[in-house]
């Protein structure tokens, strides 16, 4: 039904909201006043896949809300900015998309990868409304001017949280606690995101620690406080003494700080989120996003009638990743170790998956052409049909470079996946 009413709304949304459009052009007479109409005059929805209570949704909701303020928009104003929690990823987000455009939304956002598909379809219904799919893949290769990718390269704190996890390991190797450098991760899908993720995490150890490796636990949920607690003792069971994660909740450093509590050498970082509130020993630090700057620079580009980018990707260099508050238990110099990991990857001089620090099955890695095509998981089925690009250029993989959502799936040599099935 809310299909069908999308579709007889559509023609009138494209007439009332043309004014307020993020894609239409502006004259050359546009002074800041109107700049001001603007921004008043917008309706942000926003689609979470749950609420504040996971750190990752939190994120993005604080995000919006900081960009909104910048941008001198009430984000408290239900009239002004409509915020959808606990969506999940099926036909309720597009419910949910097709509720927000009848209720005068010009500009939606998700936050989820599995909410695309169905933002997507209302993308088709509603052509006035822009429909932005945070952590999407499709917006390049779907054809429609009005639905966009945004992500993080948060695969760049990732590094640089595996660089504060490896001056913890090379403490306690120096201090003979530790004899076998061997860390764990959690991680919620075998996806090219997690793999990305989890992979710049140990690249970042073993600029500090070479001889360091990894085992993998996949809890196949981006939320779920238990299996990320059950993952995270699996993987200190097998003598793992620090513990990273892609997974969503507090689930996995609150297992670590209760084994650090019974007297096991274990620590751990996070994501998303400060942990130290819930492992105030154990936390060494969590690698950060900060939405507000994805989020001020989209609306403010669709506020003065700019072309929204169809995949937009930042990262250090923008400041739009971050790593929280090093807890106490970090070690001796790593403030110094990440702040000269920090510059260098601002500046260019650090790359962080230079082919020359990782081999895949023993071999180096010169070249990888990846298909930009998508996929559907479930069937196999090309969705829709992208280029093939060779992605190794000048000595490394150019992660999020020729599309915004992470794309990096080599499995290298030191990470094990204990079950990827």
């Amino acid at each position: 039904m809310k299909k069908f009413l999308a579709l007889l709304l559509s023609l009138a949304m494209a007439l009332s909201l043309a004014a307020c459009g993020g894609n239409d052009t502006t004259t050359d007479d546009t002074t800041d006043d109107t700049t001001e109409e603007g921004s008043s005059s917008v309706k942000i929805g926003l689609i979470c896949i749950h609420d504040q209570n996971s750190g990752y949704d939190a994120a993005h909701i604080d995000g919006l809300t900081a960009a909104c303020e910048a941008l001198g928009i009430d984000a408290s104003d239900p009239e002004q900015v409509m915020m959808r929690y606990n969506i999940p990823e099926d036909e309720t987000c597009e419910d949910a998309a097709i509720d927000l455009a009848e209720a005068g939304c010009n500009i939606i956002f998700s936050d989820s990868y599995g909410h695309q598909t169905y933002m997507l379809s209302a993308a088709e219904q509603y052509p006035a409304v822009t429909f932005v799919a945070c952590t999407g893949d499709q917006a390049g290769v779907a054809g429609l001017d009005n639905f966009k990718n945004l992500f993080t390269n948060v695969y760049e704190s990732r590094y640089v949280s595996g660089v504060v996890a490896g001056m913890k390991l090379k403490e306690l190797m120096d201090a003979g606690t530790v004899t076998d450098p061997y860390v764990g991760y959690v991680g919620a899908f075998p996806y090219a995101e997690v793999v990305s993720g989890y992979t710049a995490f140990l690249l970042g150890i073993q600029s500090i620690v070479p001889e360091a490796h990894m085992d993998v636990q996949y809890t196949n949920s981006w939320y779920d406080p238990p299996a990320e607690s059950e993952a995270a003792n699996i993987l200190m069971a097998r003598g793992c003494v620090i513990i990273g994660q892609h997974a969503d909740s507090t689930g996995a450093p609150s297992a670590v700080q209760a084994e650090y509590e019974a007297g096991k050498t274990v620590f751990s970082v996070g994501y998303n989120i400060d942990m130290l509130s819930v492992a105030p020993d154990a936390a060494l630090t969590s690698a950060q996003n900060n939405w507000s700057v994805l989020y001020q620079d989209t609306l403010e580009k669709f506020i003065a009638g700019e072309e929204v980018p169809s995949n937009y990707a930042a990262g250090i260099a923008e400041d739009a990743v971050m790593i929280s508050a090093l807890g106490p238990n970090c070690a001796e110099g790593t403030q110094e170790a990440v702040d000269a990991a920090w510059s260098a990857i601002k500046d260019g001089s650090l790359q962080v998956f230079d082919t020359s620090k990782f081999t895949v099955g023993g071999q180096p890695v010169e070249s990888y052409e990846v298909d930009f095509s998508i996929v559907d998981f479930a069937t196999g089925n090309v969705i829709f049909e992208g280029p093939t690009e060779n992605v190794i250029v000048d000595g490394a993989f150019q992660e999020s470079t020729f599309r915004a959502a992470p794309y990096f799936d080599l499995r290298i040599d030191g990470i094990t996946e204990l079950n990827n099935n």
